[in-house]
Formats: structure tokens, sequence, C-alpha cells
């Protein structure tokens, strides 16, 4: 017998994010419920009434279309959705939270069976996830996790969170560059990053996690690329002038590797590692980078909330591996930071 879905019963709350100091996942709360030691979102009651239309209504909400990686992922949502038998809809709130909090719940009067959210920031989604709830729309996250304090504050919840490992990510790239510098080598190490979002900061804690193995590392200075090529060169710029015996630049973005390596230029001693800038070479100061690839997160999303819309259980945590690069290779189109 099919199971049904109610959004605000104990036994349906899913995962917000990992929490990158112990590993567990923050269920969310929920108006009427509370969180669960399941690995799984089960399923009791009805799903919105939309889900049983011949072809139910799917809301996508991303931040932006200027970064190669949600131009993949908006690809991978409309092709897979078509094929699962689903009217998506789209919309890009050009990296404003106001005007993402608009479109979504202009989505949500619509009545849709579910959305998807790839949140312009983490804390400002958690009103995005409780109107949701309150229209009884399950909210199915990815790329950018909802911060767990903001959702409980909020009495919200999710379905699934799918994403990176990105904790992994940043580990992979230290190991890269112990690999390359040695053990023991003295390193001066200058991060790119955006401190505001929850995937930044796993990749981050990843990277510092692993590179302590090396007692001469040390992080001497942060600075916010703002996920925008443009930012992160001036950001770059800046924090090598402030820090001219930086040797390593940790890039926790694709943008922000494009960034950092515009400010390097083809001749620097300084090497980049850190996650891909969609379709640049590895050569010169550019040694090793990690790629996601969000064309897949968008079908694999769409299958997951299929699977949920059918009455299956689904994984409240979805961790993807990341593809290594190092010199001389070249990410493809859709392997992207």
């Amino acid at each position: 017998m099919k199971r049904r879905h109610l959004l605000t019963a104990p036994a349906v709350i899913g995962a917000v994010w990992a929490l990158a100091a112990c590993g567990a996942v923050d269920t969310g709360t929920g108006s009427g419920g509370g969180s669960t030691d399941g690995d799984t979102a089960a399923a009791t009651e009805e799903l919105p009434a939309s889900c049983s239309d011949d072809t139910p209504y799917l809301a996508v909400a991303l931040p932006n279309l200027t970064n190669p990686y949600y131009v993949a992922m908006k690809q991978g949502f409309e092709t897979a959705g078509a094929e699962q038998g689903f009217e998506v809809e789209v919309q890009i709130a050009d990296d404003d939270d106001a005007n993402q909090l608009a479109q979504v719940q202009s989505m949500l009067q619509k009545q849709p069976c579910a959305l998807a959210l790839n949140p312009v920031k983490s804390e400002p989604a958690a009103a995005l996830v409780k109107a949701a709830n309150d229209a009884g729309v399950p909210v199915f996250v990815v790329n950018v996790g909802v911060d767990p304090e903001a959702l409980d504050a909020q009495g919200g919840h999710i379905v699934q969170y799918l994403g990176a490992d990105n904790a992994e990510g940043g580990r992979q790239s230290a190991e890269q560059v112990l690999a390359d510098f040695g053990a023991d080598a003295e390193l001066k190490i200058g991060f790119v990053t955006e401190p505001d979002e929850t995937p930044t900061q796993e990749r981050d804690q990843g990277f510092e996690d692993a590179i302590a193995a090396n007692p001469n590392a040390e992080v001497v200075a942060r600075v916010d690329g703002n996920v925008k090529p443009d930012d992160s060169l001036r950001a770059t710029t800046e924090m090598l002038s402030g820090n001219p015996d930086i040797n390593v630049i940790f890039a926790s973005t694709g943008p922000a590797a494009y960034g950092a390596l515009q400010a390097l230029g083809s001749n620097s001693e300084v090497k980049v590692y850190g996650f891909c800038a969609s379709e640049t070479e590895l050569t010169g100061p550019y040694a090793g980078c990690v790629a996601q690839e969000p064309e897949a997160y968008g079908t694999e999303v769409v299958a997951q909330i299929r699977q949920y819309v059918d009455g299956e259980d689904v994984e409240a945590e979805v961790l993807k591996s990341l593809k290594e690069f190092t010199t001389g290779q070249t990410p493809a189109p859709g392997e992207v930071g």
C-alpha cells in the first residue's frame, strides 16, 4: 500500500544540513512536529493536492544565473522535471534575499507539489522554508543549507538536504597541498571564501582540519569573495597586499578561484587550491581543485521528489562526492565549484 505524507507530523521531519563539528544532522522542528532520530523522511497522510495532477507543478528557487554552477543546475531541474512528469518553474533571485522570498511566496500561491530550494543565503532561507511549511508544501534543499538556529527559531523543517560533501572537499584540497609542498613545509595560507554560507563554512573547516597535519601550516588571512569573480579579485589583491608572505590560497568557491587567479597573474609563485573555476585549465599558479556536478544535483533532487511523491522513504541527507583535478587537467563545463 502506498505510504502518504503529512508535513507537520513528527515522523516526517527531514534534515537541514550536517553539523561540521560532530557529523550529526539537525532535523528542524516544525509546527506540531519534533526531531527524529531516523535517517529517512517517512509518510502518514496527504501530500498537497497538486501532487495528484497529471503533471504536478514543481517550484524551483535558485540564487542567480551568473555563476555557471546554477546554469548547470537549472538545466538539471528542467530536463529531469520533464522526464519525471513535472511542470517545472525556475525562479532566479539575482542574489537578493528579499527577491527570493517574494518569488517563493508567489510560487506557493500556485500550490506546488514541492519546493526545491537553493537559498541565496543560509539564515534568511529559514523564512522561505517556514512559508512553504505553512502552505503545506514539502521542501527539498540543495547546495546551500538552511541555518539550523534560524530554522529552529522559525519552527520550520525540510524533507531533505542534498549537496556536495563540502567538508570532504576541503579536506581533499588540503591533502593535495600537503602532497605538493611536503608534510612539513612552511605554509602561509590565505582563504578567499564566503563566511555566511553553510557550504563554504564546511569547506573551510574541512581544509583547516586536514592542513593541521602540518605543524608549519598557518592560515594568516581570510577575505570574503562573495561568490563573485570580481569581488574575489579585489579581495585577493587586498589580502596579498597586507600579507605578502602568503604562498597558498584556498578558494572555497569556483568564482573565488577564478578571481584569485586573475589577481595573481600567470607567473605568480603563489599556488591556488580549492573548488574549481568552470572550464579553467589547471596551469601556472592553479595547482589543484575539486568539482561538483550541479546538473546532476538538479536531476537527483527531482528524482528524490518523485520518490517522495510516490510514497517512498527518502534519505534526510544526501552528500555527493567531489571530483579531483590537478595540473594539466581542465574541468568540463558541468564540473564546477
